[in-house]
This record gives structure tokens, sequence and C-alpha cells, in this order.
């Protein structure tokens, strides 16, 4: 049924690659509620399913499907999770990516061997980020003050206290960052920082840890966050398959 229902399908929806050996059984709990299945041999394998339609759009069902086959596996073996959308034409297509991309893959996996992925964001958590900074910057409070009105103020004069706002606010991060991801690699966990997205945000990790330190990880932050006073809210999240520490371009076809 199972050989007939992959046939019949437009295509053949990628999840992850792992290693072949394991016989574990995931059930319908892929994208549209398809069972999710193994295409490989004993070293590689991929994790897919049979889907008719050449393209997902990233809504919240969908999302949560890709995801929680990811989950599934990761409970049990290194995983390379494939970016969401991944869609081949056929099984066949799967086993030539395998075949053509072994010994990336190989690598890849050996990387990411028994870890998972952990998320840390920080946040200033003030009532307003500007004003928090004008009581701690004098150069930039000295900076409002000459201006005056803002009412009537010069726009070049406003354009150049926003751009000294971002600066200090930057060379902060940066210098918060440093001193976080410090104690982290300390205890030899693999970091990597994403741009901020908000003016609230002060760093966003993603955090390479053995499955083994996924207990200690929050006593690691815990000691990065001892020099913060209450103006700074950290937040944990994960874990995660190791979507930031995997570089893979594999095009499918």
């Amino acid at each position: 049924m199972a050989t007939e229902a992959a046939e019949s399908a437009l295509g053949t929806y990628v999840y992850a690659i792992v290693r072949g050996e394991t016989q574990h059984e995931y059930g319908k709990i892929g994208l549209e509620e398809a069972d999710v299945r193994r295409i490989g041999d004993a070293e590689l394998s991929a994790l897919v399913s049979s889907i008719r339609r050449g393209r997902v759009r990233p809504e919240r069902r969908h999302l949560s499907a890709h995801n929680a086959v990811l989950k599934s596996a990761l409970c049990e073996q290194a995983i390379l999770p494939l970016t969401f959308g991944m869609i081949a034409s056929s099984d066949q297509s799967v086993r030539r990516l395998l075949t053509q991309n072994r010994k990336l893959l190989r690598e890849q996996l050996d990387q990411v061997e028994g870890k998972i992925e952990m998320g840390l964001r920080v946040t200033w958590d003030v009532p307003n980020v500007f004003e928090y900074f004008l009581s701690r910057h004098t150069e930039l409070r000295e900076s409002r003050d000459a201006i005056g009105d803002f009412q009537r103020a010069r726009h070049s004069d406003m354009v150049g206290l926003g751009q000294l706002f971002e600066q200090i606010q930057r060379q902060e991060r940066e210098r918060l960052t440093e001193s976080v991801s410090a104690v982290l690699v300390a205890h030899g966990v693999q970091v990597k920082a994403a741009p901020s997205r908000s003016e609230r945000e002060v760093m966003n990790l993603s955090c390479l840890v053995s499955k083994q330190q996924q207990a200690a990880f929050e006593a690691m932050v815990s000691e990065s966050a001892s020099s913060f006073d209450s103006s700074y809210l950290f937040d944990i999240s994960g874990p995660w398959a190791p979507h930031h520490f995997v570089e893979l371009s594999l095009t499918m076809s």
C-alpha cells in the first residue's frame, strides 16, 4: 500500500537526513497526516512522505507537522533537518540525492551526532529602551539635551541622535553577546548569533549542546546572566533539531 501511495503521489516531501540503521516507526505524523517513511540504505536515509502538491505553504498546520517529524526523529538519533517545503519529484530522486551527496551528509551527521540545538534570547525588560540608554550613556544624553525641543529640532539633528543611539546600542549588544557566548563556549557549547529582530532584543543565540548537557544548559545560562541586572530578560527554548549548525545546499529534482 505504501508503494502504491508513493507512486500515485505528485512528489516526495523530504523532512531530514538520518543514519540508516534505525527501525524507528513514525506513523502518520507527516504533512496532511501522511505516513512518514524512510528512503535509503543501511548507511543513510531520508525521512519522507508522499504528497500530492508541488508546493507547500508555510501554514501553521504544515509547519507543525514538519516539526513533529523532526522532533520524533531527534529523540532517537542525529538528524540533518532540511528546509521546510523541500519536495522531490520522486523517491528515486531522493535516492540520487543521497548517493550524490553521501560524503557531505556523513560529515554533517558526524558533526551533530548526539547533539541538540537550544535557543537563548535576551531582551531589555524596560518600559522604554531609548530612555534606558539615556540614563546610562552620558554622550547620548548630552546629544539629546543639545537638541532641546524635539518639536522644533532640525531633521539632521534628529537623524544624528538616532544614529548615535543605534551605534551605542549595537556596541552594547556586541559586548553583552560576547560576554554570554564566552561562558557557554567555556562549557563546550557551540554558539551562533543571529541579527536582532527588534529594538528590545539584545541577542538571539543558537546553541549546539550534547544531549547530556541539556539539563545543565539552564545552569550555564544562569552563570552567564550573573553579571546582568533586572533590566534583562533571559528566555531559553528547545530542544530543536540543529538547523543553524547544518550547512547543506541540496537541490531537489
